[in-house]
Parts: C-alpha cells; sequence; structure tokens
C-alpha cells in the first residue's frame, strides 16, 4: 500500500525542472505530505479507541488512492501537487499507526516490541522500494505512469485488507468509557510514553530530510564532481537506503531488548549526528564518498526507529493506547514536515553557494539530533515488559 508514498521524493530533480520549482516550493510539496498526516492522525488514529481500527485502515487506504490519482491525472504544478500530496498524507494518517493500533490490540505485551518492529519493516521496505519503482516506471512511461501506478497498487491493498481481516466485534458495543475520547491531557502527562514520542519525532526530522532530499543531494554532487555516469544512481542508492535502514531498525528493536532500549536509542542519535556532520562537510568532495556516507547515515537513523515506537506502545495506557500512538504519529511526522523545509529553506538562503548550503543543512541535522539525546536521557523512560536488560 506504500509503495509510491516516496514517488514524488525520488523524482524531486527531475520536476523541479519541469515545474521551474524554488527548492522552498519542492520542499513544500514534500512536507505538505507530513502537515496533512499531523492534522488528521490526531483523530483518525484516536478512533480506533472506540471504532474498528479495520474500517478506519481501509477508509485511509482509499484517501491514499484518491490522492496518487489527483497527482496522476491534474497535477501540473505546485499548487495542484501540493494538494494531492496533502490527501495522499490524510491517507497515510488513517493507515500507518492504525496498523499498528491493530497489532498492538492482539499480541501479548511481551512479544509487542517485535511486532512493532515487523509493522515498520514492512513500511520501510516498501518505502524503500518506491524510489526504484518511481525511476523504473518515470523511465518506462514518464511520471504520470509511476503515480497511477501507486493508486492501483494501494487499491490492490485495500481488496487485501478488505477480505483478509475479520471484523472485531468486540468494540461494536463497546462499555461505556470512562475517559473523553478526545482528552489529550492523560496523554500528556505520561512521562515515558512522551519521552519516546519526543525522540520520534527528532528522529523522523532528520529521515524524513535526507529521504526527502537525498536524491537532489547526490545529484548536486554528481554534476559537481563530473560522476554523472557512475553506476549506482541517486534513485537507487536511496532505494539500498532504506532497504538497509529497514534491516537496521529491526536488528536495533533486538539490540534494545537485550541491551538495553535507552541506552540503544541513545547510541543511534549520537552516531547520527557524527554522520550528518561527516556528510555535510566530506559528502560533496566525492560522489562515491557521499553514497557510502549516506549508507551508513540511514542505518544509523534507522537504528531506533522500532525501539521509539515499540517504546511508547508498551508505556501506553492500555484504554489509551490509541490516542498515545496518535500523539506520538503526530510528534514524529511534525518532524517530517519541517525536515524537508528546512532544508529547502536552507539551501535557497545559501542558493549563492551550494555546497555550503548542503553543509549548513546537515549540520542543522546533527545540532538537533545531539539536542535529542540530551531531552530523551533527563526524561528517563520506562523499558518495556519483554525488554531483558535494565535501563
Amino acid at each position: 500500500m506504500q509503495i509510491g508514498a516516496f514517488f514524488w521524493p525520488a523524482l524531486l530533480p527531475g520536476m523541479i525542472v519541469l515545474w521551474s520549482l524554488t527548492n522552498s516550493e519542492a520542499g513544500w510539496i514534500t512536507a505538505v505530505f507530513y502537515a496533512a498526516y499531523i492534522v488528521a492522525v490526531p483523530v483518525l488514529v484516536t478512533l480506533t479507541d472506540r471504532v474498528d481500527a479495520k474500517l478506519v485502515y481501509l477508509s485511509g487506504v482509499a484517501l491514499t488512492i484518491a490522492g496518487h490519482l489527483l497527482f496522476a491525472v491534474v497535477a501540473d504544478g505546485f499548487w495542484s501537487a501540493l494538494a494531492a500530496r496533502a490527501l495522499a498524507g490524510v491517507g497515510w494518517a488513517g493507515t500507518y499507526m492504525t496498523g499498528l493500533k491493530l497489532l498492538a490490540d492482539k499480541v501479548d505485551s511481551n512479544l509487542l516490541s517485535r511486532a512493532a518492529a515487523g509493522h515498520a519493516a514492512s513500511i520501510g521496505i516498501s518505502g524503500a522500494l518506491s524510489f526504484a519503482c518511481a525511476d523504473l516506471l518515470a523511465n518506462i512511461g514518464g511520471w504520470h505512469l509511476a503515480f497511477f501506478a501507486a493508486a492501483a497498487a494501494a487499491a490492490v491493498a485495500w481488496v487485501l485488507i478488505a477480505l483478509a481481516i475479520p471484523r472485531d466485534r468486540r468494540i461494536a458495543r463497546p462499555a461505556k468509557p470512562d475517559h473523553a475520547l478526545f482528552d489529550f491531557r492523560p496523554v500528556l502527562r505520561n512521562r515515558s510514553a512522551m519521552a519516546y514520542a519526543i525522540a520520534y519525532c527528532i528522529h523522523t526530522f532528520e529521515m524524513s530530510a535526507l529521504r526527502g532530499w537525498g536524491v537532489a543531494f547526490l545529484g548536486f554532487v554528481a554534476m559537481s564532481t563530473g560522476a554523472a555516469a557512475t553506476g549506482l544512481s541517486p534513485t537507487t542508492t536511496l532505494t539500498l537506503f532504506g532497504l538497509i535502514g529497514t534491516l537496521a531498525s529491526v536488528l536495533g528493536n533486538e539490540a534494545a531488548i537485550h541491551f538495553g532500549r535507552r541506552r540503544l536509542i541513545a547510541v543511534a542519535m549520537i552516531g547520527s549526528a557524527i554522520c550528518a556532520v561527516l556528510l555535510g562537510t566530506l559528502g560533496s568532495q566525492s560522489y562515491w564518498l557521499a553514497v557510502i556516507l549516506i549508507l551508513i547515515y540511514g542505518p544509523i537513523i534507522w537504528l531506533d526507529s522500532s525501539s521509539l515506537t515499540a517504546g511508547t506502545a508498551g508505556t501506553a495506557e492500555p484504554a489509551r493506547r490509541g490516542a498515545t500512538l496518535a500523539v506520538h504519529s503526530m510528534l514524529g511526522y511534525l518532524g517530517g514536515f519541517i525536515g524537508p523545509l528546512a532544508v529547502g529553506w536552507t539551501l535557497d538562503v545559501r542558493s549563492g553557494d551550494a555546497g555550503a548550503g548542503w553543509m549548513a543543512a546537515f549540520t542543522g541535522l546533527a545540532v538537533l539530533s545531539a539536542l535529542g539525546v540530551i531531552v530523551f536521557q533527563v526524561m528517563r523512560p520506562r523499558a518495556l515488559d519483554g525488554d531483558r536488560a535494565g535501563q
């Protein structure tokens, strides 16, 4: 279902030229996906505390189909592309954390961490394949074909979920609730869950910035160093970036179970800061060095992805798990919204010196990640029931 989610960043360099976009405009089209998600997710995911999550999920998939079709048929510049990507973002809000909520309600608490890792892995693989698929489809039939294919893939997912997942009849006549559905104050007072959620915000800021602009950065390095004929293209690199990162997310969750969740998350954030500095200072000097650094950076960014989401789900109050995941996801995608925008703004401010612009953008990512380590350690979140190591 998520295979087309990142077709836009994969095709970004060509679309900037085709539609004569500024870097800030391109960043807005990338970021609006996350902005729409932020607005929709508190409502859609919180509803799963009272409504069958399958119905919410299918509604989200339908909106995703509509968003991809709108982009393929109508988009011809900044405003139409912005609207189509916003609709796809609302669709994502109805599927991503809703799918995790389905898992969290059905698995044993000792298995929740691994279930969350498996869920994140499926999302990561489809997101990674988006880059290679977008490039292949665009080369065959242009960017319109790519977004038609994205809509078709989501339609197949809708049919599979509708037929394969039974309705949860336990929610058909829920017991009288003991709290207001959209009262998020108890969630915000859950210090442990909020620690994981704030760290997830920083994590997603960094991931979305690099995933949204990685193809464009490698394209810049290839042109500036004369390496345009290299065998490993920017889109192929970003596909590997996502696939290796997804594996790192699963392995990182296992490491968190055995060696300590808080320790693993701190190591990942520190490693991310170091990689961002190296990419900004050295990456523009050599295309192959930039590729290597991105393929190292990606797994480090992803290392704590599943651990953070599992941490929020596992330390949430069971009756407010949907609301807690909604806040977690909203904060995460707030970071995802700001990240691509921040890079675009930085590049436009330093438009006279692209190399300096990229260095400033990656340095900003490093500083944010370093601050995230401090905040997370001060808040000291709890471990999960299935974690074998102390914190």
